[in-house]
């Protein structure tokens, strides 16, 4: 699997959340499997993303789609986002 972690900082989380959520549609489209978001825990406007993609080709070009700068300037990020392509070393239970 093939994996992309975010870190941005955002106006209002709750204003954020909602755009995030109505673009469920696009980013399934585009290949995204699953997401966690996470915050610190006195800091809840910055965000620290994590998600599952069917491939790293198929993340690079989202991220890289005018659909997301959009969707990121509607939702109130207000600075680059750290992003990180990554693919699975290794899993395991403790």
């Amino acid at each position: 699997m093939a994996y992309v972690h975010v870190r941005h900082r955002v106006k209002d989380f709750a204003a954020w959340k909602s755009v995030f959520d109505n673009a469920i549609k696009m980013r399934k489209t585009s290949g995204e499997k699953s997401y966690q978001v996470l915050q610190p825990e006195n800091d809840p406007n910055n965000l620290v993303l994590l998600f599952e993609w069917d491939s790293l080709a198929n993340a690079r070009k989202f991220l890289a789609s005018t659909e997301l700068k959009s969707a990121m300037k509607q939702a109130g990020v207000i600075e680059e986002p750290e992003v990180y392509f990554l693919k699975e070393a290794a899993r395991g239970k403790v």
